[in-house]
């Protein structure tokens, strides 16, 4: 099966992904926070990434979906690198360095590399999507000098590999031969997580005590909804909507993260950050609202 379709999905189906991608990845970025208390980075993503690798594989196959040929095993495992380890283990790591919020922010910039990397394909964004898109960006922008959200040299450069490892991995893996959507997303998570094994072999990471029960049922809410539920609805819409849509997420997660941080976290806002927050809902309404249902 090939890695994209042709049909037109049903709206209602793109509006409920793109409000699991938005609010639940949003928080994903404190889950991570709270699991890292206990949980070294790597080995957070091997275990969150097998964990929810093995139930979805096992639920697909259970349904009768065909499993992975061994071509697609080759060009998961290349996923897996760019989409889990590149990706995901990086903002762990990189949450070790710096809040949650600031984390999502730098994440945000996925959807100008994700832009760049579909023009190099021929599939040029829209007028409207790259104002959307710059739009969001200042505002991506706006909220990082605030003031109140500070980071680290290590932490912003695995933030900028991260980012542009999963815009490469995203628009790469649109012409490739690839399982059904569910069955994909399972494969990355299973190839990502050896992977991130191997990264916490290299690195030398060890868990040296018993997990306390609050960052392990962060772990599992990474497991459940971060992973399973949201990976798979990302995966869906990457192969069903335009890239400038599938992408737009980037600019929503930074709100959700900072507000929960908030919140939750104990991490502070300040009142010009409120403003830069508006003002990327703003790139992410005008990119939803243009044409962008047709591929």
């Amino acid at each position: 099966m090939s890695g994209s379709v042709s049909h037109k999905p049903a709206v209602a189906a793109v509006v409920a992904a793109l409000a699991i991608v938005y609010l639940v990845w949003g928080s994903t970025y404190l889950g991570i926070k709270f699991a890292l208390e206990d949980y070294p980075p790597f080995i957070l993503g091997a275990i969150r990434m097998a964990l929810a690798g093995i139930v979805l594989y096992a639920l697909m196959r259970f349904k009768g979906v065909a499993a992975p040929t061994r071509k697609q095993w080759k060009t998961l495992i290349i996923l897996g690198l760019l989409m889990v380890l590149l990706s995901n283990g990086l903002v762990n790591l990189a949450e070790t360095q710096v809040s949650s919020g600031i984390a999502a922010v730098g994440v945000a910039s996925v959807s100008l590399f994700a832009a760049l990397f579909s023009a190099m394909r021929g599939n040029h964004p829209s007028k409207i999507e790259w104002f959307g898109l710059i739009v969001g960006f200042a505002g991506v922008i706006w909220l990082n000098i605030g003031g109140s959200l500070s980071a680290t040299p290590l932490g912003l450069i695995c933030l900028i590999i991260a980012s542009v490892s999963w815009a490469f991995g995203s628009i790469w893996s649109r012409d490739q031969d690839l399982p059904a959507p569910f069955m994909n997303a399972a494969g990355q998570m299973l190839t990502g997580s050896v992977w991130m094994a191997l990264a916490a072999l290299v690195t030398g990471e060890r868990i040296t005590a018993m997990p306390s029960l609050h960052a392990t049922m962060a772990m599992l809410y990474l497991v459940v909804f971060g992973s399973i539920i949201a990976f798979t609805a990302y995966i869906w819409l990457n192969h069903n909507v335009r890239p400038a849509l599938a992408q737009s997420y980037a600019y929503v997660n930074p709100p959700v993260a900072v507000i929960l941080g908030v919140l939750l976290g104990g991490e502070t806002v300040a009142p010009s950050e409120l403003g830069a927050m508006a003002i990327i809902l703003v790139g992410v309404v005008i990119i939803t609202t243009a044409k962008l249902w047709r591929k």
